[in-house]
């Protein structure tokens, strides 16, 4: 007589882990995300990081680096915003540990987003050109 191999019970039908897969660093991303803003915000004392916005976090397939792209107010004080991300990354770990179900807390990487500074430069640059329309519509006009 030969054995029949069955499926557990509880088995994922084909396909559903493989979406699932997929979504989980998203979710986890957004998770670190809002955990890590509102550590500078409400526990970190550090006054390198008053200003700091947390815009986006990108995590490896693996979990294992989380990138976390942000942006500051004071665009002079983005060196010193670094600075003070690095020195209380040990501390966003364990607060992310202490907030997060992950087996593993990702390894951080601080990166500067410089989106928000290009939107406003080409936002100032489309006010020129508005600005210069405007004035060459007057000068054409009075002739």
């Amino acid at each position: 007589m030969s054995a029949v191999r069955r499926k557990p019970i509880n088995a994922p039908l084909p396909g559903v882990l493989v979406r699932s897969c997929k979504r989980r660093p998203n979710r986890v991303a957004d998770e670190i995300r809002r955990e890590v803003a509102a550590l500078l915000l409400n526990k970190i004392n550090d006054p390198r990081v008053v200003g700091v916005t947390v815009l986006n976090v990108s995590l490896s397939s693996d979990l294992s680096q989380a990138r976390i792209y942000y942006s500051v107010l004071n665009q002079a004080a983005a060196a010193d915003a670094a600075k003070g991300l690095t020195s209380a990354k040990g501390f966003i770990r364990s607060g992310l540990a202490r907030g997060l179900a992950l087996r593993v807390v990702p390894n951080l990487i601080f990166e500067l987003d410089h989106s928000l500074a290009e939107q406003e430069k080409m936002e100032r640059i489309f006010r020129e050109i508005r600005a210069e329309a405007v004035h060459d519509d007057e000068i054409n006009d009075r002739e």
